[in-house]
């Protein structure tokens, strides 16, 4: 299920660049709303991937210290603008996924869409690169498009399992979720039966590993 190939960072920095993006929907994933409210996030939070920083707010909003994290400028500069609109503190850094140098001891890592970019290589590259992320005893909350109607990448469960049962990880769980994206065009709206525009919740995993 995993892509072709990893696409280059550029990629996310023209989109960001060119409009709205479809993963941008101006609020956080209900899933990861959801997932705070359960207690899934404790300590040091990294969200790893955060765009426009939707997820870095919630957190930082309920008292949470976090970093939010993205390979893209446009990005995290849509990010802060977002923040000081609000009045919400909240720091955000350039960092590659892959390569996540200078980014230490975190209890969480929110992942929200950001595996399931990743061919298959890349997802254990990734794996193993949250080792030094994560600190000991502390977990990845990975939130991923699955196979069905997306308009993006997909990731099978079993990818998930694969990649975070490499040494360090132990998967607690992966469970069926829902991941809400905005209609990018005509061809998606006729598909879903949603407005170009709209949003729809898309069939995710909610994916829990621990680091060992």
């Amino acid at each position: 299920m995993s892509p072709m190939s990893t696409p280059a960072p550029s990629r996310f920095q023209d989109a960001y660049l060119a409009g709205e993006p479809p993963w941008v929907i101006g609020e956080p994933q209900p899933a990861v709303v959801a997932a705070e409210t359960e207690g899934l996030f404790r300590g040091r939070v990294l969200d790893l991937g955060c765009g426009t920083g939707e997820h870095t707010l919630l957190l930082a909003t309920r008292g949470y210290d976090v970093v939010g994290a993205d390979s893209a400028p446009a990005a995290l500069e849509r990010a802060r603008a977002i923040a000081a609109e609000r009045g919400v503190e909240a720091s955000f850094v350039e960092a590659d996924a892959l390569q996540p140098a200078g980014l230490r001891g975190f209890d969480t890592v929110l992942d929200s869409a950001l595996f399931h970019i990743f061919d298959t290589d890349d997802q254990a590259r990734y794996a193993d690169a949250l080792r030094d992320v994560v600190v000991t005893g502390g977990r990845i909350v990975l939130l991923g498009l699955a196979p069905g109607p997306a308009f993006g990448p997909e990731v099978s469960d079993d990818e998930i399992r694969a990649a975070f049962s490499r040494p360090g990880w132990t998967v607690e769980e992966v469970r069926e979720s829902t991941y809400r994206g905005r209609v990018p065009d005509e061809q998606q709206a006729d598909l879903l039966g949603v407005p170009i525009g709209g949003h729809v919740d898309l069939p995710a995993w909610l994916a829990i590993a621990r680091r060992a």
